[in-house]
């Protein structure tokens, strides 16, 4: 079986693993890149697995005129920017020691060595320079069926990086096939191994949540973590319940999910930028709050309006408006007709503003239907 796409033709990337072979070394696309190739899906990142010591690769990339980038060096990885993109290039290794969070690594010359090491069988698919499919671990036929399994043995593979269990499920939500569910053998391991998420950073933990949220339907895998205990040690008190309704809605936004999710600290525990924070905030406030939809587009612009809508929505189990666009239109486009300037030098400061919030008041309260004159008696 072969691989095709616009970026195994790109000539840079042919040059560089060409490179590599008249060297006497190996070249083979690896990963996401065959993965995504053999399903259909886009390709965005570049990883070429090779049996060339991170010292040959760079020598032989520079000599190539191209710019090298120790990126991963203690593991192997250097980055080569090839035509203005990017590919990390990374030499076989083998697992020495691992500590369920970082592993100490040789390099190795064996293919099966370093697909024995990857996650998923998935993930254990190569490809060479002109697309022919290199497949040791027999990961095409899960690929194919869109089974995520574990490479080997579940616990080893768990254990040797606990933040798997979190890669599982986003995996499944991803790439798994909802109506035949999760490899069970995987999510047994999973579930008995969950209290190594503790062990984690909460960055490592918050960059895959967001991944796992961000798929176009991560509620059955959210709601098999939250039946195996895995939920409540990543996010204490959330709820998964309202999660596929918000989806079934069409909310896309991965903040939005994380909103109806619940849950105690969440800023904290998955390590929210300040912009996060601030909208998930939002979005947790107007949820409970009067707010008619118009106003809601009107105060924070129709995107935000629509998400807290549908929240809204999801969490009350009640369908949103069937002219939600419409209102969403109408109240993003709706301008105050009364400016400070209007009320000046009558009203100055504090009382300005307060005078101004009442006229905006009573304007929203007529649904955006009187006119500056009106308000302005």
């Amino acid at each position: 079986m072969k691989i095709s796409g616009a970026w195994l033709d790109r000539p840079e990337t042919q040059n560089l693993c060409r490179l590599l072979e008249d060297a006497g070394f190996q070249a083979l696309f690896v990963g996401g890149c065959v993965r995504n190739a053999l399903i259909g899906a886009p390709v965005s990142d570049l990883d070429i697995a090779t049996d060339a010591t991170p010292e040959n690769v760079t020598n032989i990339a520079k000599n190539g005129g191209y710019k090298v980038v120790p990126t991963g060096i203690d593991h192997g990885t250097v980055t080569v920017i090839a035509g203005g993109i990017a590919h990390e290039i990374t030499t076989f290794r083998r697992d020495v020691e691992t500590d369920g969070r970082h592993a100490t690594v040789a390099f190795s010359t064996s293919l099966i060595e370093d697909a024995s090491r990857r996650d998923f069988t998935m993930n254990a698919l190569y490809a060479s320079r002109d697309g022919e499919v290199v497949d040791p671990l027999s990961g095409l036929g899960d690929l194919q069926a869109r089974k995520v399994r574990f490479v080997g043995e579940a616990d080893q593979r768990i254990r040797e990086d606990y933040l798997r269990i979190l890669r599982f499920f986003r995996f499944h939500a991803w790439y798994g096939d909802v109506e035949a569910g999760l490899d069970a053998e995987g999510y047994a391991a999973c579930a008995s191994l969950s209290a190594g998420i503790e062990t984690l950073s909460k960055e490592r933990i918050g960059a895959e949540m967001r991944k796992l949220l961000s798929a176009p339907d991560p509620s059955p895998a959210v709601a098999a973590m939250a039946q195996a205990g895995i939920l409540a040690r990543v996010l204490p008190g959330a709820d998964a319940v309202a999660l596929p309704v918000l989806v079934h809605f069409g909310a896309k936004d991965w903040i939005a999910r994380l909103s109806v999710l619940g849950g105690e600290e969440v800023c904290d525990l998955l390590r929210l930028s300040k912009v996060e924070a601030r909208r998930l905030a939002l979005l947790r406030t107007e949820m409970g709050s009067t707010r008619g939809v118009e106003e809601l587009a009107y105060r924070h612009g129709a995107p935000i309006a629509r998400d807290i809508v549908l929240t809204r929505a999801a969490m009350f189990t009640t369908p949103p408006p069937e002219e939600l666009e419409q209102m969403l239109a109408f109240g993003a486009g709706a301008k105050m007709p009364v400016q400070p300037i209007d009320l000046m030098p009558a009203f100055e400061g504090a009382a300005l503003g307060e005078e101004l919030r009442r006229i905006e008041a009573a304007w929203i309260a007529s649904g955006f239907k009187l006119t500056r004159a009106e308000l302005m008696r």
